[in-house]
């Protein structure tokens, strides 16, 4: 039975009422009457059910295609502004007990080099980030109970706000482990963490357990509660996502939709993020073994859709993708990108020789975050290092209903100009800085309050004078 409100995977998550959805949507791809009508709600830009995203999504009609990602596009701007978040993923282990087929970090793989960086180490790491203008981070780590237990990672994100180095600071981590207990949320939580973040890998359970023959991990039940037992913690910020190319797109799609009404209805706030992740190559992954990989098309819409369906969400694409793809994707509702990223365990501080490969994936866009931030402001989105709503306990359910009401702006955009000010003072070559104050300029005009606009101004004076820490 299918139950959105129910805390049991198999309720919320219910493959019997995603394959009628995926029935439904298919039957429906060429009735123009319902996908006008869905698309006249979507206009409304308060989000759609599950069923009617995955009819846009399997809508043939070339027209409605083009309003769809015209929409997207305008739903993003309408919540986000121009504003893109910047972040960086921080891998402290590879050492990992799962069997996952997708991942080259899986127990089986004898020749990838193993590491487990010392506290020393990611001090070394966090002062090469800030050298290059980080605040937020997302710290990765294999699931290993003995050699990344959860001490570990509490004593490592203690380390990674500790460092203070010239002018940087890491304001806020996220964390991208293991599911684990409410006990150990609980923990995360007193840490101070950002965002927890898990991908659910596929929704599909028999391809889950498949996927994941051994270890932890093949428990789709307590994966799938993961989220659950987070906010029963009171992590309220949580990020989900898929791995696209494990099963099929409209599955997964559906599947990861469902799991945003469930936190929703449940929790009273969505995923704070989703992120998109297609299969990439790997140490011992060719991406070519698995059967439902996506072209750039589909994917596009599939962001497209999810912005329109789930508009307050946050939409995250990592270096997985090359610079065209997100390019497209910025236009269609993503939100937050990684820039300058390394995806192999200590390789900031000291990058890898090719024989030392402990990477996680192979990274497609390998351009430095000031190529990344240059790149950004010629296309006049604005760079934003901004972390003030995790500071002002703007988060979960208060976070979302700022944002849904749009007001989100009057924090977020001066914010963005301030900490983008911070970075140029700070970190870019001289290229970057005469873009990015040229950017700023424009910026600070539209802001439409007064007061604000007078602040953002003396503050960004204050800045260059050499102060920091200036927010809304």
């Amino acid at each position: 039975m299918y139950n959105k409100k129910s805390q049991n995977a198999e309720e919320f998550i219910s493959h019997e009422e995603i394959l009628n959805t995926m029935e439904y949507a298919k039957n429906n791809k060429n009735n123009l009457k319902l996908i006008d009508d869905i698309l006249l709600k979507a206009r409304e830009q308060n989000g759609l059910s599950h069923k009617e995203a995955a009819v846009l999504l399997e809508c043939s009609d070339e027209n409605r295609n083009k309003e769809i990602f015209s929409l997207a596009k305008k739903i993003k701007e309408d919540y986000y502004g121009n504003r893109i978040v910047l972040f960086a993923p921080l891998y402290l282990s590879n050492y990992c007990v799962n069997g996952c087929k997708y991942c080259p970090y899986h127990t089986n793989n004898n020749h990838i080099p193993r590491k487990k960086m010392t506290q020393e180490e990611i001090k070394n790491e966090v002062i090469a980030l800030q050298d290059m203008g980080h605040k937020r981070l997302a710290i990765e780590s294999g699931e290993d109970p003995v050699n990344n237990p959860i001490e570990y990672i509490l004593e490592s994100i203690n380390t990674i706000y500790s460092v203070k180095h010239k002018n940087g600071a890491i304001r806020r981590v996220n964390v991208n482990i293991a599911a684990t207990t409410i006990e150990n949320y609980k923990k995360l939580h007193e840490a101070k963490i950002g965002t927890y973040i898990l991908f659910q890998e596929t929704y599909n359970k028999e391809t889950y357990e498949m996927l994941h023959p051994t270890g932890p991990k093949h428990n789709y039940k307590y994966h799938t509660e993961a989220m659950d037992r987070a906010m029963q913690a009171g992590i309220n910020d949580v990020g989900i996502g898929v791995l696209f190319g494990l099963e099929s797109y409209l599955y997964e799609f559906t599947g990861l939709l469902m799991h945003a009404e469930h936190l929703e209805a449940l929790y009273g706030a969505g995923p704070h993020t989703i992120s998109v992740p297609r299969v990439r190559k790997a140490d011992d992954i060719n991406p070519e073994t698995f059967k439902n990989s996506l072209d750039d098309e589909l994917f596009k819409k599939i962001v497209a859709v999810i912005r329109i369906a789930v508009p307050y969400t946050g939409m995250i694409i990592s270096t997985r993708e090359n610079k065209q793809c997100r390019k497209e994707l910025l236009e269609l509702g993503i939100s937050q990108i990684s820039g300058g990223s390394k995806t192999s365990v200590g390789g900031y501080y000291k990058p890898e020789e090719d024989d030392e490969d402990s990477s996680q994936f192979e990274v497609n866009d390998k351009r430095t975050l000031d190529e990344v931030v240059n790149w950004l402001t010629e296309l006049e989105y604005l760079p934003s290092f901004c972390t003030a709503c995790y500071g002002a306990n703007r988060t979960g359910e208060r976070f979302m209903s700022i944002c849904k009401s749009k007001l989100i702006h009057n924090f977020c955009h001066p914010n963005a100009i301030m900490t983008l000010e911070e970075y140029l003072t700070d970190y870019a070559s001289p290229a970057t800085k005469k873009a990015g104050e040229l950017l700023i300029s424009k910026e600070i005009e539209k802001i439409e309050n007064s007061k604000i606009k007078e602040t953002v101004k003396n503050n960004i004076n204050k800045i260059i004078q050499g102060e920091r820490g200036f927010k809304f």
